[in-house]
């Protein structure tokens, strides 16, 4: 008899698994995906709608082009998990599931945040980066704070990208030396997810910069009439412009099904990304899962919240579902390996790869900063949001052109 797989969330994750499920499974078992957006927006990109290198309709798709014709997308909003009865209530239906895949993401929460207000900017969202644009275009100069709020949070060099792209944006317009940017965050170091040696490279690259890194900051309020960062312990800070990294938290409705733990995400496997119930699988930020390592001594690190672990992770439980369904016995396991495209700005990037299950920390090393990195960067974005049947082409130009790095699995 066919089986329902039901996939929640039409992000990475959940593309990568429903297109890795349809090729490994034959057509009487039934994928489908529940996703209440018609269009899917690739979030890498929001950086340079920031800076003004890209139109929103140049990173948005449809997402019925982005997987194989054969695969349900319900567009419509999940409204519960019956674990019990293995069922998921949308706002207009309900589906049955032999599988579940939950791969809902991790929402942003700025009302979390004390006086935030609409001057607050963020290139978080498609929205965000576009207003964000709007104001780098109209600024005089003066202080620009880019404030991380809480952890943990999407994508963790996104921060330090950012500012340095705003360097580089206020550079080409020959106003560098008007603006002074600064960077907040309550972490030790930067991305203290990868380890201590990366951290010290991106500090690096971020004074190479001109950008004044503060760690330890954990922001406490937002004086919008004064325009002043407060800080627990801290002296507090002017801004002219802020870009604030907002709270994230997991989707209300695996907190409501007891999915989730205490902080709203859900626990898993780190090999097989199963949850504690056998059907049921969570891949990328919805998901949580410890490395080795804490960045202070009551909070152990957690696994970045980012699209390379997602597409992963996807990879490994739709393998793992595929032969439990064909009868063999899954060998697909979640390695921890991973990387990440520092955008420094000019069209170079940094590329930081490595073991995030390294002991006794996380191993990430940085390689030396060139062109091919963003040009790979670029290649991605392309391969990413071309209609499915063409990304073969384009993952053998980027093979033919040297662009091996970019470890796109060819079947996908």
């Amino acid at each position: 008899m066919g089986k329902n797989i039901v996939i929640l969330g039409g992000g990475v994750g959940g593309l990568v698994a429903a297109n890795r499920l349809r090729q490994s499974l034959p057509h009487e078992h039934k994928i489908i995906i529940i996703e209440r957006e018609s269009l899917h927006t690739f979030a890498p990109s929001f950086l340079w709608v920031m800076t003004g290198d890209r139109k929103p309709e140049e990173i948005t798709r449809e997402v019925r082009q982005l997987v194989h014709d054969d695969i349900d997308v319900v567009h419509d909003e999940a409204k519960r998990i019956d674990i019990a009865n293995c069922r998921v209530e949308t706002a207009s239906n309900t589906l049955s599931y032999d599988y579940l895949i939950v791969a809902a993401g991790a929402g942003l929460a700025p009302e979390l945040i004390h006086g935030i207000t609409e001057e607050t900017h963020t290139f978080y969202t498609l929205k965000g980066s576009q207003k964000l644009h709007k104001a780098l275009e109209n600024f005089q100069g003066g202080e620009i704070a880019i404030a991380v709020s809480s952890l943990h949070y999407k994508c963790p060099g996104a921060p330090h990208e950012g500012a340095m792209l705003i360097a580089d944006y206020f550079q080409r317009k020959g106003m560098r030396d008007k603006v002074n940017i600064h960077l907040f965050t309550p972490e030790p170091q930067p991305m203290p997810v990868a380890g201590p040696e990366l951290g010290a490279a991106v500090r690096q690259m971020l004074e190479s910069k001109k950008i004044t890194f503060h760690p330890q900051h954990k922001l406490n309020l937002i004086n919008s009439q004064t325009h002043e960062l407060s800080f627990h312990d801290k002296e507090p800070a002017h801004y002219d412009l802020l870009i604030v990294i907002a709270p994230h938290q997991g989707p209300k409705i695996v907190r409501e099904a007891g999915l989730s733990n205490e902080a709203g995400w859900i626990p898993v496997d780190r090999s097989t990304l199963r949850t504690k119930y056998e059907n049921i699988y969570a891949v990328g930020d919805v998901a949580a899962i410890s490395i080795p390592g804490r960045w202070k001594p009551d909070m152990p690190l957690m696994l970045p919240k980012a699209g390379i672990f997602a597409h992963e992770q996807a990879e490994v439980a739709a393998r793992r579902i595929a032969d439990e369904i064909h009868g063999r016995i899954p060998k697909a396991e979640f390695s921890g390996m991973g990387y990440c495209v520092l955008e420094s700005g000019g069209g170079l990037a940094g590329f930081a790869s490595g073991n995030f299950f390294a002991e006794p920390s996380p191993n990430v090393k940085l390689r030396k900063i060139g062109r091919k990195w963003h040009v790979g960067k670029v290649l991605f974005e392309q391969w990413w949001l071309s209609p499915f049947g063409a990304r073969r082409e384009i993952l053998r130009f980027a093979i033919n052109t040297g662009g091996k790095f970019l470890r796109i699995p060819a079947s996908v």
